[in-house]
């Protein structure tokens, strides 16, 4: 009889990026949307580090399998949804990883979106340029 494996899901939203990570025990293999994490990231190590940083600090690189489906936005957004959402995850695992993460800050979700353009505006906030006369 196959056994089953416990599996963790947690959900991490950045700027217009979702996340949904799925922590199933085992070796430390990293894929995203069917893409291995390295390489759906360009190897970029700010990208992989914002994503990875919760196993980081507990030390656990190698004891789980992450599984991620993420859309939206840009790699920087989805980078940092991933690292939301497997931190979210480790959360479920033990409450014992709450305590350690918090005082982090790598559960506070990143409440910084784009402005939106207003009408009258070249940008957000720069306005035409002003003349006196």
């Amino acid at each position: 009889m196959l056994q089953e494996k416990i599996t963790y899901i947690g959900t991490g939203r950045r700027k217009s990026s979702v996340a949904r990570v799925r922590l199933i025990g085992g070796s430390g293999k990293f894929f995203i949307n069917n893409v291995p994490g390295e390489a759906y990231l360009q190897f970029n190590p700010k990208y992989i580090t914002a994503s990875k940083s919760s196993l980081i600090n507990l030390d656990l690189e190698n004891d789980y399998d992450i599984y991620v489906n993420s859309f939206g936005g840009g790699l920087t957004g989805q980078s940092g949804a991933i690292g939301l959402g497997i931190a979210r995850a480790l959360c479920q695992v033990s409450a014992d990883n709450r305590n350690i993460l918090k005082p982090k800050g790598v559960l506070t979700r990143d409440a910084r979106v784009k402005e939106r353009k207003k009408f009258g505006l070249h940008k957000a906030r720069k306005a035409p340029q002003y003349s006196k006369r």
